[in-house]
């Protein structure tokens, strides 16, 4: 993976690299009516800054296998459609706005106002970490099935509301059987990150039932029981809040968008019951089922299933290609914690 910065012109020496935007968002000081602390959150292609009541995205200037952000045009268009699709699902009032970050004449670097603009934010309200999805399921506190139920229940209408060109099937399936040989090809790659143990019996059955139930899902299609969803639809994506809030829908590829409603909030019991809480998976079903939704076949929702742990696998093991690799510890972990729940499926 290429994670070059952006270089600047050779006649542009002044201009600020990340590490100075970095530094200067992370600093108290930069946000004096809003906040004595910020905190930071770092992926793959962006640093979040949050203050009291605000989150501030600044895309890396990075090239990814999926994503190129190096160019300022680049960084600004990502924020503008991140900005564009996310207030669709979780809103305007999470989703505020993208501000410019500005060197002024003095050579300081300022949000908003007069400036040269050397780069974009994304500017949205910072949601209670405590009533996140993924934070509740590690919480003592009881966690209301009715809060959970309401999750399911946004994106359900959501779905109902975004029905996308009867050619999505074709799309998904092609995108799973892609996958399918993505997931075996890096797994295999990487499998001494994983002692040399991976399931090949998951492996072949998942790539075989892709195959079997592939007219099946462009049927789906067909017959508009498919949607445009979320993308990444996991824990850490969902407030429960009332009402809920469901957030970091992908912005990148619109393709990644194109789901089985099925398919997407399975996953995200899947993930819940991978955290410890099975009795989501069975909600979710339970949600599906009664907003009327046309399922699957058995296999089809199996397919899916393993699919979606193998993809997430070979995901998290992607990250011990980073330089630096951050954590290197963690990722192994969570990668086999994938496959042990593939093979529990």
């Amino acid at each position: 993976m290429d994670r070059s910065d952006e270089r600047p012109d050779k006649a542009d020496r002044q201009a600020p690299g990340l590490e100075d935007k970095v530094a200067f968002l992370g600093a108290a000081a930069t946000w004096p009516a809003e906040t004595s602390t910020v905190d930071r959150i770092e992926t793959h292609a962006a640093m979040i800054f949050l203050t009291a009541d605000r989150a501030w995205k600044l895309k890396k200037p990075v090239r990814l296998p999926w994503l190129d952000l190096r160019s300022l045009d680049a960084r600004e268009r990502n924020c503008r459609e991140e900005l564009r699709i996310n207030r669709e699902l979780a809103g305007p009032e999470i989703y505020l706005d993208v501000v410019a970050l500005v060197q002024q004449a003095s050579g300081d670097l300022a949000v908003g106002g007069e400036g040269r603009v050397v780069d974009w934010l994304l500017e949205m309200r910072r949601l209670p970490e405590s009533e996140m999805l993924e934070q509740r399921l590690e919480d003592p506190r009881p966690l209301s099935r009715e809060a959970v139920a309401a999750a399911c229940d946004t994106m359900i209408a959501f779905y109902k509301a975004h029905r996308p060109a009867a050619s999505a099937g074709e799309v998904i399936a092609a995108r799973m059987r892609e996958n399918a040989e993505t997931n075996e090809a890096n797994l295999r790659e990487m499998r001494d990150a994983l002692d040399g143990d991976l399931p090949e019996a998951v492996l072949t059955e998942t790539r075989e039932l892709i195959a079997r139930h592939a007219e099946e899902i462009r049927a789906r299609g067909r017959g508009g029981h498919l949607a445009e969803g979320h993308g990444d639809l996991r824990p850490e994506h969902v407030c429960l809040q009332s009402p809920p809030v469901i957030f970091d829908r992908v912005e990148f590829d619109s393709r990644l968008r194109l789901v089985d409603p099925f398919d997407e909030l399975g996953y995200l019991g899947l993930e819940c019951r991978r955290l410890g809480a099975a009795w989501i998976a069975d909600l979710v079903s339970q949600r599906l089922d009664a907003a009327g939704m046309t399922p699957p076949s058995e296999g089809l929702r199996r397919a899916y299933g393993l699919h979606r742990c193998l993809t997430r696998a070979r995901l998290t093991l992607d990250h011990l290609r980073d330089r630096p690799v951050r954590t290197p510890g963690k990722w192994p972990r969570k990668a086999r914690s994938y496959l042990v729940l593939a093979e529990s499926i």
